[in-house]
């Protein structure tokens, strides 16, 4: 695998023409979320769609996150999904049998060619995501801030790399600690990773991985700019059959 030159953070200008959503982990679960989207009118050609990570692994349609990542409207950070294909195919550090059990088996199971295409695409993605909104800067990570100043976490993500990486894609502690410290420098930060029975506030930190990929779970999609979450509540287990 050609060495990749990852971008710590990704920045986005306002949106105005239409709206900005940002939906929880995705696990090969498109063909849901496409449902999702058209429920709530999104409109590719003018709205625009940011992912918190782990759009791979679980589900059935894992291969689709390539063509999702090449549309213009569909934005993404890494999650630790993300990371375990980046690194099993940069240096096979990592332990196969708990990421087939975690459901890395599709991608275990690829050729080497199509392994390394896809680790290339995925290395690629941020840690990080900026979007501009009407009513401030609204942060994305895939589970949570190693910083408690948005400001900080370029430099931290430099000059501590493992230790920063490692909660932007793996910490739960926010959630276990019900800690409501705000992260200063945002108006939001809306993370995943960690499943919600419902879309969780602490502090200014959203968190939206309602289970979208589970059979008794709902995407999230938060509107950007209210920071209302749709729908709000679980969808029947029939809609996401």
């Amino acid at each position: 695998m050609q060495p990749v030159i990852q971008p710590v953070i990704q920045r986005y200008a306002r949106n105005t023409a239409g709206r900005d959503w940002a939906v929880g982990d995705i696990h090969g679960y498109f063909s849901r979320l496409r449902d999702t989207l058209a429920r709530t009118g999104f409109d590719c050609t003018r709205d625009r769609l940011f992912s918190v990570g782990d759009l791979i692994d679980r589900g059935p349609e894992c291969h689709a996150a390539l063509e999702w990542l090449a549309q213009p409207w569909f934005h993404a950070v890494q999650g630790n999904h993300e990371d375990y294909a980046v690194r099993h195919v940069r240096h096979g550090l990592v332990d196969a049998d708990n990421w087939r059990v975690n459901g890395g088996g599709w991608f275990l199971s690829m050729t080497d060619e199509d392994q390394r295409r896809y680790a290339e695409a995925l290395a690629r993605l941020p840690l990080a995501l900026e979007v501009e909104t009407e009513a401030g800067l609204v942060g994305l990570l895939h589970a949570d801030s190693p910083v408690r100043d948005w400001d900080k976490l370029e430099g931290m993500l430099h000059s501590r790399p493992r230790r920063a990486r490692d909660i932007c894609l793996w910490s739960r502690r926010r959630l276990e600690r019900h800690d409501a410290t705000c992260v200063a420098g945002l108006h939001a930060l809306v993370v995943g990773h960690t499943p919600v029975a419902r879309p969780t506030v602490l502090g200014n930190v959203y968190h939206i991985d309602t289970g979208g990929w589970r059979p008794d779970g709902y995407f999230t999609l938060l509107d950007l700019s209210t920071l209302r979450a749709v729908p709000a509540r679980p969808l029947p287990s029939a809609a996401l059959a």
